[in-house]
């Protein structure tokens, strides 16, 4: 039986704008296993973002504790919690962060400059995940000389690099067409089912979600419906849908 790498318990957050007190996830307990592919729904204002900052130690919580692969991430604080962020997760955005003047080469190796990795090891991780991604042949190019899904692929080869047992994806596919949207879901079935990698993905797609092999839903800060799927979508394993 597969054991819990993000665990969530009893997680309260609330954010205060001026004497207005928000309350944005309320006491919010849910774990994913290890290996999980989790999309995370829910409305807008309903606590996606905010547990996927939690998870991936860029905001603390006000009360309860938050695991991953057993470390309580809210007891880091400063190098400690930096050096943790840059070994065990992967961050993937809808904006792609690409630096611009960067090649897509040199996007991908900056995290390694966190990791005691010496410079050949890190130009091999660094070519490896671009080969991951399919796009080793665009290593030396810039992110305006990529499509939106290219520059999205080499955003999750910045964020496999170091080799993170976890990625969060925030709208990953929210940037893009269709058909540039079902490549990059299908990257992240793959990297979740070669390569054992535990993804939380917050979507508001239910195309996207469907590619996931749970769906959780948040509503005001609170856990809704848990959806598991015996098996992915057609176009996760690369048929006709």
């Amino acid at each position: 039986m597969s054991q819990a790498m993000i665990r969530a318990e009893n997680v309260t957050k609330i954010y205060r704008r001026g004497g207005e007190k928000l309350v944005v996830l309320d006491e919010l307990t849910l774990e994913i296993e290890q290996s999980g592919f989790c999309a995370l729904m829910g409305p807008s204002g309903s606590g996606k973002t905010t547990l996927l900052n939690l998870v991936g130690g860029l905001d603390a919580a006000d009360s309860g504790r938050v695991l991953v692969g057993g470390t309580d991430i809210g007891a880091l604080r400063g190098s400690a919690l930096s050096s943790w962020r840059a070994r065990h997760v992967g961050f993937v955005f809808q904006g792609f962060n690409l630096i611009p003047v960067l090649t897509a080469y040199e996007n991908v190796l900056l995290p390694l400059s966190l990791t005691p990795l010496g410079k050949k090891e890190r130009h091999e991780h660094a070519l490896h995940a671009l080969e991951v991604v399919g796009l080793a042949d665009r290593a030396k190019h810039r992110p305006s000389q990529l499509s939106g899904g290219q520059e999205q692929r080499v955003a999750i080869a910045r964020a496999i690099v170091s080799d993170p047992e976890v990625i969060l994806a925030d709208e990953p596919t929210g940037d893009l067409d269709r058909a540039a949207a079902e490549r990059i879901l299908q990257l992240l079935t793959k990297l979740n089912g070669e390569f054992q990698k535990t993804i939380l993905m917050v979507t508001h797609d239910p195309f996207a979600a469907e590619f996931a092999k749970q769906t959780i839903n948040l509503n005001k800060g609170k856990l809704g419906s848990v959806e598991m799927r015996a098996t992915a979508s057609p176009a996760a394993l690369g048929t006709e849908a």
